[in-house]
């Protein structure tokens, strides 16, 4: 069970935040490898036709998930994306991630069958079996990509316990129906967020007691703030009056 904190931070903060979160953080390896201590997050996510997936956020549907293609920084067919289910009981969250390289999963998706290019490991030695998890999800619910996110990524670990993750993520834009080819393509986007950032605080079981006087002394406030439901919005993708009366509706009378 993972636990994850939001808050949106204004961007005139953002150097004082950084510092005094540093005195208790390591940069993150995948981070420490750029010079900026960041890396671009790209994620495809999937819905229904009724985007339920979206209603289910908007509507505090407290057991929930999403489905998406992560990738990361940028292009090349040999580059490791991942199958991800992110599921989210009431506050925990479980997330099911399956590694594959960037040419294989497309050629996956077009064949519409797990084709044994799955990568297992010992970091991810269910990976085959979330692979299958996966997929389920997409042909049992006829589910489709419906918007590309991206966003640069600063990370951090707590020097104290590893298991605490501490993220600046920056410049937050978004491009509606992507092809899965576009995952690392940036053509007509849209920006959200453009004066602010997301900070997300991750932790297994406790938050961390002294970023409690970093967050009163910024005036943070714990808030919703799902990149997927900020970039449909920011595409109008989905009417959200007349769609969320369907949606309410429609779940009524299948229950």
């Amino acid at each position: 069970m993972r636990y994850e904190y939001k808050y949106i931070v204004h961007k005139s903060k953002m150097e004082m935040l950084r510092q005094m979160v540093l005195p208790f953080v390591n940069v993150d390896k995948f981070a420490e490898v750029s010079d900026s201590n960041q890396y671009t997050v790209r994620s495809i996510y999937f819905d229904t036709p009724r985007y339920d997936f979206y209603f289910e956020k908007i509507e505090g549907i407290k057991n929930r998930k999403k489905i998406r293609l992560r990738g990361y920084d940028k292009e090349d067919m040999d580059n490791l994306v991942f199958l991800e289910i992110k599921r989210k009981y009431d506050v925990p969250i479980i997330k099911y991630r399956a590694p594959i390289k960037f040419g294989d999963a497309l050629d996956m998706f077009e064949q519409t069958k797990i084709n044994g290019h799955i990568i297992i490991s010992k970091d991810f030695p269910k990976g085959f079996e979330n692979s299958k998890r996966f997929f389920y999800q997409v042909f049992s619910k006829n589910l489709r990509p419906v918007v590309l996110v991206i966003y640069e990524r600063e990370a951090y670990l707590s020097k104290f316990d590893e298991t605490i993750r501490i993220t600046f993520d920056k410049n937050l834009r978004s491009k509606a129906y992507p092809g899965l080819q576009e995952l690392y393509k940036e053509d007509r986007i849209s920006h959200s967020l453009q004066d602010h950032f997301i900070m997300e605080v991750k932790f297994n079981k406790h938050f961390p007691g002294w970023l409690n006087p970093v967050i009163t002394r910024l005036a943070l406030r714990k808030q919703s703030a799902s990149k997927y439901v900020i970039s449909m919005d920011t595409n109008k993708v989905v009417n959200r009056l007349t769609k969320s009366t369907l949606y309410t509706r429609a779940k009524w009378s299948n229950s």
